[in-house]
């Protein structure tokens, strides 16, 4: 992140930038620009990555956390038998009548309690919805605690995610994260560059110290963890804003959008269909008939059981698991009928629809259960070593009594224009791509240009060779 000093500053005169010799390597006239990039990318977006890191490692932990906070609503002692699940949700019923059924999950695994969802609760998020635990052998209610999203998170784990998120500040806070997500990679990518392009006695730890150590510490776990900072950086981009709007953009072109099932009912929908007022969720064959109907396709737990929109509307019922072996198959139930109506498979999902899904799945600490959030948090954790290596080593060239002078300009002009006009055609796309990527990165160029002309008319060119 940080170079040692060079015999030319900002703040003395050095000679005019000299001209690119001959017979040098492509990569020796590019060095001095990734340094220069990894130079001040690491300095201006370290702190958004520390926030990033800090809270991702927060968010990694809370899977764990939530099991203990909220014991009492998720788990209950093993009974002989569980009740049918419309004995169940007609427990909550009565413990809730306000708001409306928007799901029901069915107990898990013995010993786990079923929940049903109920939106349009007074003093509930709108985006939210209140989970109601039911234990599936007494049908007392065990609680409620608000959720949400598809994950099922209680306040804990979605105060972190939030936190992570967007620092709670709505939809202006996701441009920190986008931002930290649009960089991470290009940081992680030229770091990398850099230190296995320094001789093999340049990377050694041992016997250093000072700068040299930092510099091999940040250097040598960078190396480490670089591929794991570069899928955090995609996959967060996968739902972002800005940038997650273009990925959507392309796999729509693709045809590799996440199908879903056709919750269209058959053609009794509407005739002799009982119930189904008031959000009870009791619409027709009732909950029973449809969760065995789910079953008899091979659904198998955890599943999701969403009742009728309407009179047109058939029940879906959708496997909720994300960790491996990831289970998403759906099914549609005519209310009227108790019949399947329509079946879709997670496996005949387009290619890019089952990556996206195991990506984030993986992000967030979800595919593979507490391994995942483990390696989740190990890599939060080297991010922040690294950031603050990085600075230390900033503070280090500076012979430890200030920060270092920034990396000289001039780099990008010794680069041979058949690499140059390519490279910014590349970062071009990248831009419009990532436009928290492009947008600073072209604000950062047009800055950098208008200080190098005014020390050049002030007779304080800047530019000068730097080494790491």
């Amino acid at each position: 992140m940080t170079t040692t000093p060079t015999p030319t500053t900002d703040d003395a005169p050095s000679p005019p930038a000299p001209a690119p010799a001959q017979g040098k390597g492509a990569w020796s006239t590019l060095r001095p620009l990734v340094l220069r990039l990894h130079f001040y990318a690491g300095v201006l977006v370290a702190p958004f990555l520390l926030v990033a890191a800090l809270t991702g490692l927060l968010y990694a932990a809370s899977f764990q956390a939530e099991k203990i906070v909220y014991d009492h609503e998720l788990t209950v002692p093993v009974g002989d038998r569980e009740l049918p699940v419309s004995e169940q949700v007609a427990a909550a019923r009565a413990a809730h009548p306000d708001g409306e059924i928007t799901a029901v999950r069915p107990s898990p695994e013995p010993g786990a309690t079923t929940r049903v969802l109920l939106s349009g609760i007074p003093g509930v998020d709108p985006g939210h919805t209140l989970a109601v635990f039911v234990d599936p052998y007494t049908a007392k209610v065990r609680g409620e605690l608000e959720q949400y999203g598809s994950t099922g998170a209680l306040p804990l784990r979605t105060w972190i995610d939030e936190f992570h998120r967007d620092l709670h500040l709505g939809e202006p806070g996701r441009l920190y994260s986008e931002f930290a997500a649009s960089w991470l990679w290009v940081i992680a990518c030229g770091g990398l560059v850099l230190w296995f392009s320094r001789r093999r006695t340049q990377r050694k730890l041992r016997g250093t110290t000072g700068r040299r150590r930092t510099l091999g510490l940040h250097g040598g776990v960078g190396a480490w963890v670089a591929l794991g900072f570069v899928f955090l950086s995609a996959t967060g981009l996968t739902w972002s804003a800005y940038a997650g709007a273009h990925i959507g953009d392309l796999r729509t072109a693709l045809g590799q959008e996440t199908p879903a099932v056709s919750a269209a009912a058959g053609e009794h929908a509407g005739h002799g269909v009982a119930g189904g007022a008031g959000g009870d969720a009791a619409h027709g064959v009732g909950l029973d008939r449809v969760l065995a109907a789910a079953r008899a396709e091979g659904l198998g737990n955890p599943v999701e059981i969403v009742p009728p929109a309407d009179e047109g509307s058939a029940y879906v019922v959708q496997q909720i698991q994300r960790s491996w072996q990831t289970k998403q198959d759906a099914v549609a139930v005519d209310p009227a009928t108790g019949q399947v109506t329509d079946v879709l498979r997670f496996e005949d999902f387009p290619v890019l629809a089952k990556l996206t899904r195991w990506g984030i799945d993986l992000h967030t600490g979800s595919l593979f259960g507490l391994v995942n959030q483990i390696a989740l948090m190990l890599l939060a954790l080297s991010l922040i070593l690294l950031i603050l290596w990085g600075y230390r080593m900033w503070w280090q060239r500076g012979r430890g009594s200030a920060f270092g002078r920034p990396i000289p300009r001039g780099a990008w002009q010794q680069v041979p224009p058949q690499v140059l006009v390519p490279l910014l055609a590349l970062v071009a796309v990248l831009g419009y791509f990532v436009p928290l990527l492009g947008i600073p990165l072209a604000a950062f160029l047009a800055v950098d240009i208008v200080l190098g002309e005014i020390a050049h008319r002030r007779g304080r060119r800047t530019y000068g060779p730097a080494s790491r």
